[in-house]
């Protein structure tokens, strides 16, 4: 019966890490567009520079091949939960700014919005998949947005389009990892053994 159980485990979580590569990848090639979108709508040059946006976590990361399953579930899901919060202050501010002047840009910005959501709630279910849990969002509100001038905002919101495309190529590849049985053990593996 523990075997059964421990291979329906193993089946969900290749289903979620495939499932979740499916929705980074679409959601990467959406933010890509709306990127493009973005850099149009806003007269930004698409070569400009962007400091570090803060509240953003950087998807790059250090021995990345020494992180464990559960490291790598986390990360991703603090990072999404950020970005859902940017997002959705990027769309309200493009509202209060272009009103319904622009509502493609600003459809295209919930759409992301909305997929960023979607894969936050994927991350949670992998790591309640691994009788974790996620972790609670209490305190996980990025920092409020300083005042910032229109251009600071619309420079911030290219930062925030950036990190997040190259945050999706990571979580494609973190994904990948877990999704690998671990060498040496049944695949059943948990994730937290997971390199």
């Amino acid at each position: 019966m523990a075997a059964a159980d421990n291979t329906s485990a193993a089946l969900r979580r290749r289903d979620l890490c495939s499932r979740g590569i499916r929705l980074a990848g679409k959601m990467r090639s959406d933010v890509v567009d709306l990127l493009d979108t973005y850099v149009e709508q806003q007269g930004l040059d698409a070569s400009a520079s962007v400091a570090a946006v803060e509240g953003v976590p950087a998807a790059a990361v250090e021995r990345w091949d020494e992180q464990t399953g559960t490291q790598r579930l986390l990360e991703n899901l603090a990072a999404y939960r950020a970005f859902r919060a940017l997002l959705a202050q990027m769309l309200e501010e493009q509202q209060e700014q272009l009103g319904e002047a622009d509502a493609a840009l600003g459809r295209a910005l919930a759409a992301v919005l909305l997929q960023v959501s979607a894969f936050t709630y994927h991350l949670e279910e992998l790591l309640r998949l691994e009788s974790r849990g996620p972790p609670s969002e209490e305190g996980a509100e990025p920092p409020p947005a300083p005042h910032l001038s229109l251009f600071e905002r619309k420079l911030r919101g290219l930062g925030v389009l950036r990190e997040l495309a190259q945050w999706a190529v990571r979580s494609t590849r973190d994904l990948r990892q877990l999704a690998k049985p671990s060498p040496g053990s049944s695949s059943a593996a948990s994730l937290a053994e997971s390199p």
